[in-house]
């Protein structure tokens, strides 16, 4: 029997990823049902029953997901982050997990740039504003998206430095980017500070006051990453004794309230999280997912497993 795939996604993808996403299965002789916009999980877990492969975006994958579908054997989350799949019920139930590293990369650090520019230009309000160029900026964890705000940082005439413990400095070093032996240095040594931490245990709440304090005056902090890696208590609490400070985000924190009623003109935040809402970015990462898992049930490649 053709193996079985479904893409469900509450947020569907573009109708050129559909179509792309399709035609990759269709020709490997894959059957693939679409389940987008759906509200209710219960349908959600109704079309996973026959699925031997799940493409996701942003959609939950827990132990409920894992326990309707007894045939999975892979899930890909469209997309570089994927706190949304729970890893240890997928490796007991035996479905490998992937994700898509690096299909957003490009659009992501784009948003960085948008973001930094509104706070430099105040919000586009008249007021005078300030220019990157000669600005440091300082990327904590230099993954794909940090190597493409680092490039895009260099066309802008900034100097680039970066923290990032599980990086080779000599591999910064080569793509001209001046490596720094710890967050504290980073933040004291940059005016602009770009987080692309993966949400973890270690991550959550691991920026907060003691690093945020050391940034030089002016400072301004961009998160594209994940909301929970700010200390929001420690965010307000730098925000009220530092006035000087900004901060941009691609989700507003729980203590957006507070921002709008005590720092007007020192913020930054999205509707909703959109880092990858491009059209490009949306498309390469649905092509992507569906690649890796023709090329899982076909050669058995687990490249990007991530349990």
């Amino acid at each position: 029997m053709p193996k079985h795939v479904l893409v469900a996604t509450e947020k569907p993808f573009a109708k050129v990823a559909v179509a792309g996403i399709t035609g990759i299965f269709t020709q490997a002789g894959y059957d693939v049902t679409l389940l987008e916009s759906y509200k209710d999980k219960a349908d959600y877990l109704k079309a996973a029953a026959a699925a031997d492969g799940l493409i996701v975006r942003s959609d939950i994958v827990d132990a409920e997901v894992f326990q309707a579908a007894p045939n999975l054997k892979i899930v890909v989350r469209a997309g570089a982050g994927y706190d949304n799949i729970d890893l240890k019920a997928a490796t007991a139930n035996g479905v490998v997990a992937m994700n898509t590293p690096g299909q957003n990369s490009n659009a992501v650090a784009e948003l960085v740039f948008g973001l930094m520019i509104t706070l430099a230009r105040r919000g586009f309000s008249g007021k005078d504003g300030t220019e990157l160029r000669g600005k440091k900026i300082g990327i904590h964890a230099y993954g794909n998206v940090g190597k493409c705000v680092a490039t895009i940082a260099r066309g802008f005439g900034m100097d680039v430095l970066a923290f990032d413990p599980y990086v080779p400095a000599g591999t910064m070093k080569a793509e001209g980017v001046t490596p720094v032996a710890s967050a504290g240095e980073l933040y004291s040594s940059c005016e602009y500070i770009s987080l692309h931490l993966p949400k973890t245990k270690d991550t959550v709440k691991s920026i907060g006051a003691d690093l945020l304090v050391k940034l030089k005056k002016g400072g301004t902090v961009i998160n594209t990453a994940r909301a929970e890696v700010i200390d929001e208590a420690g965010l307000l609490q730098v925000m009220e004794t530092r006035p000087d400070i900004m901060y941009g985000a691609d989700v507003a924190p729980e203590c957006a309230a507070e921002f709008a009623a005590k720092y007007q003109g020192r913020y930054c935040f999205t509707a909703k999280k959109m880092g990858a809402q491009t059209a490009e970015a949306n498309i390469n990462a649905g092509l992507a997912a569906a690649r890796q898992i023709v090329s899982f049930f076909e050669k058995g490649d687990t490249t990007f497993k991530v349990n």
